[in-house]
C-alpha cells in the first residue's frame, strides 16, 4: 500500500524527472509548505506597504490569508470571505515565486493532473493535498499514534525536533541556495546562519537595494561584494550606502557560497562533490562550537541523512542513464 507521504515524494519526483513541461529552467526548485507560507507573509508585507505605508502584517491576517490562498488554488471554496486585497497579494505571492524561480506544491500537483503524469495508485484529493500542506494530516497521525511516552521524553523529542529541523533548513537551503541563487527564501534562512552580525536590518537593506536594481537578493549581495572587491569601498554608488555597514557579514556569506560553487566545478565525480560540499557546510555550520552542542549533533545527523539520499539519487540517474544516451547536467 502507498502511504500519502510517498505520494507526496511521487508527485516532487514526477517534477524532477518532467521538469520541462512545469519551467523553462531545470534549476527551478520546488517551494513546500513552510516556504509557502513565508512567501505569502512577505507579499503581504509588500502589499502592506503599497496600500497603508506600513510592512507590518498580523499573525491573525497572515493565517486567514494563508487559509483562503490554499482554497482557492485548489478549487475548494467554501463560501469564505475574501480577505481585503487578496487579489493583489496572491499577484504578488505568484510574482515572488517567479521571480525566486520556484513552483509551489499546489501548482505541482496542477500540472501533474493536468497533463496525466500520475499512476492511479499515487492519485492525491484535493482535500488530501490542503490537510497536509495545512498540517492537518499530520496532527491527525500523531494523535492516531498508540505509542506513548512520558511528559519529561516528551519535552526532550521536541526540542530535540526544533534543533533537527533547524539543522536541516539551514544544510537544505545552502543546498537549495547552490543550485537556485534565485531563491530568496533559501537566503533569508541563512544569511547570518551561522552568525555573521546580518540581522534583520541588514536582510531589510539588501532586500530593498535587490528590489531597486530588479535582481535576486544573492545576486545584489554578489554584486556588491564584487564592486567593494574590484575598486573599494569608495567605488560602490550611493545605491549601496546602506550596505556598506555590513561589508565584512556579506563578504564572508559570499565568499562561502563562491567556495561551494568551485567544489561543483572543479569535482566531476557528482558523489564526490555532493559529499564534500557537505563536509564543508557542516564544518562551517558547527564551527566554534563545542561537540556536545546539540545543534553540532543534529547537523552531523542531518548531513549523514542527505549524503545517503545524494548516494542513492546518483545510483538512480545512473540507472536511467544506462537506458539513454542522454546526459544529465550536475545542476539535476
Amino acid at each position: 500500500m502507498v502511504t500519502f507521504q510517498q505520494k507526496i515524494l511521487h508527485l516532487v519526483k514526477c517534477f524532477r524527472r518532467q521538469w520541462p513541461l512545469f519551467s523553462n529552467s531545470e534549476r527551478t526548485t520546488v517551494c513546500g509548505a513552510d516556504c509557502m507560507l513565508m512567501a505569502l507573509q512577505l507579499s503581504m508585507a509588500e502589499v502592506n506597504k503599497q496600500h497603508h505605508g506600513d510592512f507590518t502584517v498580523s499573525l491573525s491576517d497572515v493565517l486567514e490569508m494563508w487559509n483562503y490562498l490554499l482554497h482557492d488554488k485548489l478549487g475548494l471554496y467554501e463560501n469564505m470571505r475574501e480577505p481585503e486585497n487578496y487579489a493583489d497579494v496572491k499577484k504578488a505571492y505568484h510574482a515572488f515565486l517567479a521571480r525566486s524561480n520556484m513552483l509551489d506544491l499546489i501548482d505541482i500537483y496542477k500540472k501533474c493532473y493536468s497533463l496525466g503524469l500520475l499512476a492511479e495508485d499515487e492519485s492525491i484529493s484535493s482535500v488530501q493535498l490542503l490537510e497536509f500542506i495545512s498540517g492537518v494530516m499530520n496532527a491527525q497521525e500523531n494523535n492516531d499514534s498508540v505509542l506513548s511516552t512520558p511528559t519529561q521524553i516528551n519535552r526532550q523529542g521536541q526540542e530535540h525536533m526544533k534543533v533537527t529541523i533547524l539543522a536541516k533548513k539551514s544544510v537544505c537551503s545552502y543546498l537549495s541556495l547552490l543550485v537556485n541563487s534565485k531563491d530568496d527564501l533559501a537566503l533569508a534562512h541563512i544569511l547570518n546562519v551561522p552568525d555573521r552580525g546580518l540581522g534583520r536590518e541588514a536582510f531589510t537593506n539588501l532586500k530593498h537595494a535587490s528590489q531597486e536594481r530588479k535582481m535576486s537578493i544573492f545576486l545584489m549581495a554578489t554584486s556588491f561584494i564584487r564592486t567593494i572587491e574590484l575598486g573599494g569601498r569608495d567605488s560602490a554608488s550611493s545605491l549601496y550606502d546602506p550596505l556598506r555597514a555590513h561589508v565584512k557579514g556579506l563578504s564572508c556569506f559570499v565568499n562561502f557560497i563562491d567556495k561551494l560553487q568551485e567544489i561543483v566545478g572543479e569535482i566531476l565525480n557528482t558523489r564526490l562533490a555532493g559529499g564534500r560540499i557537505l563536509s564543508t557546510v557542516k564544518m562551517h555550520l558547527i564551527k566554534g562550537r563545542s561537540n556536545g552542542d546539540p545543534f553540532c549533533q543534529a547537523v552531523e545527523e542531518v548531513v549523514q541523512d542527505l549524503d545517503l539520499k545524494i548516494k542513492n539519487i546518483i545510483d538512480s540517474q545512473q540507472e536511467t542513464l544506462t537506458a539513454s544516451t542522454t546526459g544529465v547536467s550536475p545542476a539535476r
